[in-house]
This record gives C-alpha cells, sequence and structure tokens, in this order.
C-alpha cells in the first residue's frame, strides 16, 4: 500500500488599491499560492474548487479545471506557486476550498485550502 500523497498549501493575499474602486463597491484582492509536494511520488493537480465569501454573508462558488490554465505535475520535493485575483463588494472576506489532485496510481484526492482572509491591510490589526 502506497503512502497518502503529502501535500501543503500557503498562500499571501494582498489588496490591490489601484484596480478597486471603494466608491462602487470593487474591492480587487491578489492571492500567491504555494503547492508543495512533500511525499515520495509526482501529484497532479486537475481542478480546484473555491468557496469565496464577503463580509456581507454573500458566498460564491467557483470550480474549474486546474490553475491559472494550467494542470501541474509536482514532483516529490518539488512546488508550483501561482497568483490569482477575487473582486469582492465588501472591503473584507475570505476564501476556502480544495484542490483535487492525481497521484501517480490515477488515485483521485483532495487537497483542503484553509481559509485565508482577504482585507484591506487598514482592517486588519
Amino acid at each position: 500500500m502506497l503512502d497518502a500523497p503529502r501535500v501543503i498549501i500557503q498562500v499571501q493575499s494582498i489588496y490591490i488599491e489601484s484596480q478597486s474602486i471603494p466608491e462602487e463597491e470593487r474591492y480587487v484582492f491578489a492571492y500567491t499560492i504555494t503547492i508543495r509536494n512533500l511525499g515520495r511520488f509526482n501529484v497532479q493537480l486537475l481542478r480546484r474548487y473555491w468557496l469565496i465569501t464577503n463580509s456581507n454573508g454573500h458566498r460564491t462558488e467557483v470550480l474549474g479545471e486546474g490553475v491559472v490554465g494550467e494542470q501541474p505535475l509536482i514532483q516529490p520535493g518539488g512546488e508550483f506557486h501561482y497568483t490569482s485575483g477575487a473582486v469582492l463588494e465588501t472591503p473584507m472576506g475570505t476564501m476556502e476550498g480544495h484542490y483535487e489532485m492525481v497521484d501517480q496510481e490515477g488515485e483521485i484526492f483532495r487537497v483542503a485550502i484553509p481559509v485565508f482572509r482577504l482585507a484591506l491591510p487598514t482592517l486588519i490589526n
């Protein structure tokens, strides 16, 4: 029996003031994801699922193939980075979700993306 894949997700988010228009309830955020394969075998990211919640409680689900147009194959000890964005109607919100990945045996598994905050820097202490 093979060891379960060990995949770690790290997230950093920032507010993009230059693309935001607060008076029109448009707040733009960028987030950078690092996916690390700490296992002993290759893994490939197939699909993503996001749940985006603004501070009014409005929820948006996003499903799709791969990330930023790719379905990266991540070797043991390797990592994959990408940056994407989200637009909220409020100055603060959260994102969370999961990736569907496949191991070298063709077994599909999920990797949770822990909840992270999207917020204007002035709202974070």
